[in-house]
């Protein structure tokens, strides 16, 4: 599982970024997700629920193995659908954030899930049953026996808890700004904010830090949010 959660987290980043930055067609591209590093960790949990519901379809639910496939197939699209909704929940109701947006999508619900993908993650499902699931038993035992890269993960897992751990400090300051101003931020809204931003044209920005700016956070928000005229200062780098 330690293995699966690693491969879904890096493999959904990769996802997430084309997806994401083709679809704005912007030449800017934006590091998508709660973290910093490569990864976002709810495709983690996806690859591995994924496999779960594939390993309990092999038992043979249903007599008929088309119509137990297709069944697996609907409960591994319920199931990606209620991480997405149970994670969209948690961000816009505790943290005040939202992290991605089916706003314009029909049949969405607050706009975080939606069917159009739901069909996707079944389509995903598909894929993975078809494909990646009657090798992933093979390919983790080999994994599991080579050491390097038994190291390797547990040097993402260590990068993880910390990078968690900035996120969440960052997350915290605007769940702060969110309360006092009563609004639901989009996360990656604030961060293409920042990089158009930028008072230096031409300045090479890092994409692994996009909320690092020559402005301070709480400028940026008033900015976009509209809380007054904020009076930029330039503050030390930190």
């Amino acid at each position: 599982m330690a293995f699966l959660f690693f491969i879904g987290s890096v493999l959904g980043w990769f996802l997430e970024l084309f997806y994401r930055n083709l679809r704005r067609k912007s030449k800017k591209w934006i590091n998508p997700g709660f973290c910093t590093g490569p990864y976002v960790p709810i495709y983690g949990f996806g690859l591995c629920t994924l496999f779960l519901l594939a390993s309990l379809g092999d038992r043979s639910l249903i007599q008929n193995p088309v119509w137990n496939q297709v069944a697996v197939l609907v409960i591994m699209a319920i199931a990606m659908t209620l991480i997405e909704l149970v994670a969209g929940i948690f961000c816009l109701k505790f943290l005040k954030v939202r992290l991605w947006d089916y706003s314009e999508q029909w049949g969405n619900f607050h706009g975080i899930i939606c069917p159009a993908f739901s069909l996707a993650w079944a389509a995903i499902g598909m894929v993975y049953c078809l494909f990646v699931h009657p090798h992933i038993l093979d390919a983790l035992n080999w994994l599991s026996q080579n050491l390097a890269f038994t190291f390797f993960i547990g040097m993402f897992y260590g990068i993880l808890i910390i990078d968690v751990a900035h996120s969440a400090q960052l997350m915290a300051k605007l769940k702060k700004f969110a309360d006092e101003n009563l609004v639901v931020l989009k996360y990656e809204g604030i961060k293409d904010h920042i990089r158009r931003s930028q008072p230096v044209k031409g300045k090479k920005l890092n994409f692994f830090r996009p909320f690092h700016s020559d402005f301070s956070l709480s400028d940026h928000l008033k900015e976009m949010y509209g809380s007054g005229a904020p009076q930029r200062k330039r503050h030390k780098k930190k």
